[in-house]
């Protein structure tokens, strides 16, 4: 299978999705420049994290205009798989493939840290090698991360099943203290009706190797490899 990776001004952690994919699990990827007009022959889309566009207006808002967005769209409403990692989850929320918005951080400064997630929803293609209810352990790094929707959105994404990860403590309970941006419902990632469409404030790509610190996000990288 082939990834494709969006390079938006400001992003800054392609490199990072690409390594993995390449390097980490011997697949083939590709970089997607903001300009272009075609996937390339992608079977999977990731949107990595950084500062797209300066986080101008707010992270995502002018993002979502670049040609290469409009394609990952029409991708996404035909079934295909996109990955939406922290500004990428933004960039999804501003398109409207997820619902809600990325508020600033409930301490307003930005965090850099490792957090426990306890996994939601294994049901999806990007986590099916989790079992429900797994602790990970991933890095995150935002400025914005504190996912806000109404109380019918958030209904419906508890009824439908579209929470995928929730902040955590290391024994998989949902606590005020374990959630480090002040987030709905501790939110970490939802995922679309369809289930091809996921964001994800958290970074696996930082953690798939041991050298690293730890290696719990290559599930989200085995499922979307499992499902090829």
């Amino acid at each position: 299978m082939k990834f494709g990776i969006v390079v938006l001004p400001g992003s800054n952690c392609d490199h990072d999705c690409y390594h993995v994919a390449r390097h980490v699990f011997g697949k083939e990827a590709e970089f997607l420049w903001h300009k272009d007009r075609d996937l390339k022959g992608a079977d999977c889309v990731i949107l990595p994290g950084g500062f797209s566009y300066g986080d101008y207006l707010r992270p995502g808002a002018i993002g979502r205009f670049s040609p290469i967005i409009r394609e990952v769209v029409d991708f996404a409403k035909k079934g295909g798989p996109v990955l939406g990692i922290c500004n990428g989850f933004q960039v999804l929320t501003e398109t409207g493939l997820l619902p809600g918005v990325l508020l600033r951080n409930r301490s307003l400064r930005f965090i850099c840290d490792s957090v426990y997630l306890r996994v939601e929803n294994n049901k999806t293609r990007f986590t099916g090698t989790y079992s429900k209810k797994d602790v990970v352990k991933m890095p995150i790094a935002h400025n914005d991360g504190n996912y806000f929707a109404d109380e019918d959105t958030l209904k419906g994404l508890e009824d439908d099943d579209r929470i995928v990860f929730r902040y955590s403590n290391r024994y998989g309970e949902i606590t005020k203290d374990s959630n480090p941006n002040g987030a709905c419902l501790n939110i970490a990632g939802i995922c679309n009706r369809e289930g091809n469409v996921l964001g994800m404030m958290p970074h696996p790509e930082r953690c798939c190797e041991s050298i690293l610190g730890g290696e719990d996000g290559k599930g989200v990288f085995l499922s979307i490899i499992d499902c090829f």
